[in-house]
Formats: C-alpha cells, structure tokens, sequence
C-alpha cells in the first residue's frame, strides 16, 4: 500500500531553491519545466522534518557538534541496507560531499598532480581538479548496449603515468551504472599496483534498482579500503542536500587524520545544526519511506522508457540502474549536437542539464532528472514530443 504521496506537485519557487529559483539565470528564461540539477520535488519523510521542528522550537540555535549517535546512525545503515561493517572511529564528518573531494584533492594530491576520472561524469569532478591546478586525465567511458563500460586498457594506461589520485563516481552519475564487483576490484586492484589513492563518491549509493546491488568500493577488500576514501550522504536518498551534511569512511588511520587535520585547518568541522539533526532522523527512520520512494522511480523509469518507445523518435534512454538521472543519448535527433540543450530549452520548454558539462564524450545527451511526479514528467515528455513534431 502507497503511504507516502509522491504523486503531490509541489510549488517550490520563492523558496530559495536553486532548481527552481535560478531558472532564468541558468536557462535565460523562467517558462520551463526545471529537470536539472539533483534534487527532488518530494516532501522529505515525516521523521526528518519533525526533527527539524522539534530542534528548531528550541529557538536557540548556537554553535552545534555533532555527536556519537549522528555517526552511528550512519554506521547501522550502511550494515543494514548494504551489508558493509564499519567501524565508528573510520567515520569523519564532511559538510557535504563535493566539498570533501576537494578538501582531499588539496590534501592528497600537489598543484600539478594528474588525477583521473571517468566522463562522462559528474561536473564538479572536473572542476575540484583543475580549480586546484591539479592536471586532469580522462578514462573515457564507452557506451556499449546501452551500458557504459570501462576501458581497462586505458585505464591502466594512464596510472603508469604517475596519476595519484582516482575520483570514482559509484553509482555513476550521469551513467546509471551501479559498477560490479568485478567492474571494482580491477579498478581498486590497478590503483593499488600503481599507488594512486580512490576518492569514491557513493553519494547515490541508497538510489539503486531490482537487478543490480550496490557495493562499495571500499567493501571489496581490507587492501583497497585502506587505499580508499569514501563519501555517503542522505542528501540525495531523502532529499535534504540543502542542509550540507556528510560523512567520510576512512579506514586508513593517516587518511583519516590527515583529512580531520584539513577539515581543521579550514575550520570547516561543525557543520550545520539542522544538517546534523536530518541526518540522524533519515538514517535512524527513513527506511520506509525510501523504500516506497524507490518503487515510485522505478515507476518513473518504466515511464519513460514506455514513452520514448512509443512516442519519440531519436532518443534512446539509457536505463538507469541507480540514481534519479536519466541519461538520454539524442544524437539522432533531427538537431545539430551542440543546438541539442537550447532547442530543449526554447522550443520543448524543458531545462535539462547539457550532457556537454559531463564532458566531450557527452555532447549530444542530455540529464533528466526523473526524481519528480508522473505528472511532471508526463508534461515535461509531452513538451519534448510536440516540439519535435513541429520541427519536422
């Protein structure tokens, strides 16, 4: 039985939310239907937001720490939902999980170190790289079968040149692919021989599909998690990234006070009050409403995959196996690659982000962010099929 509505639309401008309030700043315009950047448009369960309220009746709101029972929610839910022991002193707070790539690229790695990723991938990973005068190296994914593969010859290749560093994207964004645990340990394996330490962001590690299981990285062997520093989050599972909470899984005693020692130096280690308390409340009782907010996607994705089939020429979804992003490969469209993203924004209405921003191998796709109502999605579908009809 459906006890959660995710069915309701939701009206979220005026409320400071960048998905919806920087519409025209980003896309030139306010009349679009805004699928882009990574958060729902789901109210987050009742347990989170009676937390926050009942935190916030206090009506005293000073400098917070963040205590036992935060960090051990974390460590229970990763035992439970993907079966992965940790221990609580491995856990290090991080105020969101962009930020704490780049405080380990800062840490780990000199100006000029090559560090490696794979695109198309996740835009920050580009930019914690080369803001930081670090030098970049692509291990360029290939799309095989509707399923991006990794090229283990290129891969290798690229640590005999000295890359120190390695950021994983597990599940992938904007991909889908949840890697295997073949696909993992010979990625893990190869960075061991070659001495270049993982960054594993695991961010949509909860968003995953019947078919497929989550594994992280890190949980492959005591060898590569000590070679391993791994970011979770609720931001994205329960839809609360605006209040900058995350944590670190760091085995590795001198990663891990290596990385405390730059959280202090910048003086980044307190977090956000409201942060502290969602985070705790999602871990400790948000499993129901995740579990139903899963089926709901899923929906989404049959959806989609049902509409594009039988209503739109030229697209092909490439069908997620985890996260809420749908990567739509339209380089069969009747558009030029590079007028792909403006005609999706002046003439369907809909703003999605430009696969161009995942890197070169992702000009001609574009993200869709499915994490919405059907009804959303249907409008925004309908928007995209009307306009290539009228472009014929």
């Amino acid at each position: 039985m459906q006890k959660f509505n995710f069915d309701e639309v939701i009206e979220r401008r005026n409320t400071l939310s960048v998905k919806y309030g920087l519409i025209e700043k980003i896309f030139g315009r306010e009349d679009v239907i805004p699928m882009w950047v990574a958060d729902m448009d789901f109210r987050v369960p009742e347990c989170v937001s009676s937390a926050i309220k009942n935190r916030a009746d206090h009506k005293i709101y000073g400098y917070s720490y963040h205590p036992v029972s935060f960090f051990q929610s974390a460590k229970e839910w990763v035992k439970k939902r993907h079966d992965w022991g940790v221990d609580l002193n491995w856990l290090s707070f991080s105020p969101g999980i962009v930020p704490g790539i780049n405080f380990s690229v800062l840490e780990f790695t000199e100006p000029g170190d090559k560090i490696m990723i794979q695109p198309p991938v996740y835009a920050p990973f580009f930019h914690a790289i080369r803001k930081n005068n670090r030098q970049l190296v692509e291990n360029r994914l290939i799309l095989k079968n509707g399923r991006y593969h990794i090229n283990f010859d290129d891969f290798e290749n690229h640590l005999k040149t000295g890359v120190k560093m390695f950021i994983l994207s597990n599940p992938h964004n904007p991909g889908g692919n949840v890697w295997t645990h073949d696909e993992l340990k010979k990625m893990g394996e190869l960075c061991l021989e070659y001495n270049t330490i993982i960054i594993a962001d695991e961010i949509h590690s909860d968003i995953v599909y019947p078919g497929f299981r989550y594994i992280p990285m890190a949980s492959i062997s005591e060898a590569i998690a000590n070679n391993t520093i791994t970011f979770i989050s609720p931001s994205k599972t329960f839809n609360i990234a605006g209040l900058s909470a995350s944590i670190g899984i760091i085995s590795n005693k001198e990663f891990r006070t290596r990385f405390n020692t730059m959280l202090d130096r910048l003086h980044m280690g307190n977090g956000n009050l409201f942060g502290t308390v969602a985070f705790e409340a999602a871990y400790k009782y948000g499993e129901e409403w995740l579990d139903q907010l899963l089926l709901y996607l899923e929906g989404n994705i049959v959806f989609l995959s049902d509409y594009f089939e039988k209503n739109i020429e030229g697209i092909k979804l490439i069908r997620p196996e985890g996260t809420f992003l749908a990567w739509l490969d339209c380089r069969e469209l009747p558009v030029p690659d590079n007028e792909i993203h403006s005609f999706m924004i002046e003439k369907a209405k809909v703003a999605f982000n430009d696969g161009a921003g995942f890197g070169e191998n992702g000009e001609g796709f574009q993200r869709l962010n499915f994490g919405c109502s059907r009804y959303t999605l249907s409008k925004a579908l309908y928007n995209m099929k009307n306009a290539l009809l009228r472009n014929h």
